[in-house]
Parts: structure tokens; sequence; C-alpha cells
């Protein structure tokens, strides 16, 4: 109950997290069209003989193999050498595009494990009805790998918003640095328990919702009844 007091106290008289709240939505809508567009470029790994390929899987191996904190400082820090003289690229939109990109090569990762479970079949009848590369992969393959990759992906979906709270590492304000001002304000002195405690609930209900909406889709492609 003290939980939800303090809750309630915290979501009606900080304008500052409802300001965070709307920031972190924006993020999350700009995040999904970059990370659509570079796990494109990582999914040309599951291709065979193209340069394009090798680029991917050095990409993916590089990026997997930093730290998600210093992606976001090199974005940061590289930004001004990609933007025009004079233009100064917000730092929002520079953690934006190290997440994409750190995101992107595990989402990809987690695409090729689905496309090699399909058995190998699947393909060569592809390839017996006379389908081109791009159709095998719509018609055929992809709907199956769908049912294959739902859990995993939002296991990943989850965890990127777990980790946005790096953000505060980088200057940026997230729920994490909210509450770490609010702590400061002496006005709430002597709830540091409760509203910590308030945080971890609205992680966990975001991340129970997506748990959730992930077993209802598994449920109506047919996973829920294996």
């Amino acid at each position: 109950m003290a939980i939800l007091s303090t809750g309630y106290l915290l979501m009606t008289s900080t304008p500052e997290l409802w300001e965070t709240s709307r920031n972190g939505i924006e993020k999350t809508l700009a995040l999904w069209p970059l990370l659509i567009i570079i796990s494109a470029y990582f999914f040309m790994r599951s291709f065979n003989g193209n340069v394009v390929k090798a680029f991917s899987i050095l990409s993916i191996e590089v990026i997997r193999g930093v730290p998600l904190i210093t992606l976001l400082f090199m974005a940061i820090i590289m930004a001004p050498f990609f933007t025009s003289e004079g233009v100064e690229l917000d730092k929002f939109w520079a953690v934006i595009v190290g997440f994409s990109i750190f995101s992107s090569a595990y989402m990809a990762e987690l695409v090729r494990g689905g496309l090699q479970a399909i058995p190998k079949g699947q393909y060569e009848a592809s390839d017996s009805l006379g389908l081109n590369t791009l159709q095998k992969y719509r018609f055929i393959i992809l709907p199956q790998a769908l049912r294959i990759l739902i859990p995993p992906l939002a296991g990943a979906v989850i965890g990127t918003f777990k980790s946005s709270s790096l953000v505060a590492l980088v200057g940026l304000l997230d729920l994490v640095g909210v509450v770490r001002g609010i702590i400061a304000n002496p006005d709430w002195l002597g709830l540091r328990s409760e509203l910590y405690a308030f945080m971890f609930v609205l992680y966990f209900v975001v991340s129970s919702v997506v748990s959730a909406y992930s077993r209802r889709l598994e449920e109506r492609v047919g996973l829920g009844s294996r």
C-alpha cells in the first residue's frame, strides 16, 4: 500500500515523470523504423556468396563485442563527423542511432537462428517450385520462422527496454534519473525505498505486458498448443 501511495503521489506531483514517460515513448517509436532498416542490412548474413554478407558478419561480430554503454558514447562523440558543418545533431538522436545499431545486431542473430531452424527440405521445396529468393523467404520461410522467433524477440524487446536506463550515463533523463532527482528533494525525504520499489513495479509491469502479448501471439500462431 505504501508503494502504491508513493506511486500516486509521484505521478500527480512530479511533472518531470510525465515528461520522461513521453520522451520514453518517443524514443521507442523513433527506434523501431531505424531498427528495421539496420536489421535488414544485418539480415544479409543469411544469404550466400556476396560482399554484403561479409560486411554484415563483420559488423555483427564487432557490435556484439562492444558494450552498449561504449557504443552510446561512441555515437555521441562521432555524430558531429557525419553531419554538415554548423549542424549540431541532438544527443537524443545520437543515442537512438547507438541503440538501434546495438539492438539490430542481436535481432539479426535471432532471426538467423530462426531461419536455420527451418528444415532444409523447405528451402529445397521452394527452389523446386521455381520461386526466387524474395518469394521463397516471403511465402515459405519467414512465416514458419516467425512462429519460432516470437519468444526470443519478445525477450530482446524487454532487454532493450530495461537497457534504456543506461541513457542516464550519457546525460539523458530517464526514469532512473527522475527518481534520483526526486530522492534529492527534501519533500520526499524518507521515501527512498518506496520510490525505488515503485520504479521496479513500473519496469515489471511493462515487461509483463510485453510477455503477455508475446504469449498471446504464440497462441494465435499455434505455439501455445504444443
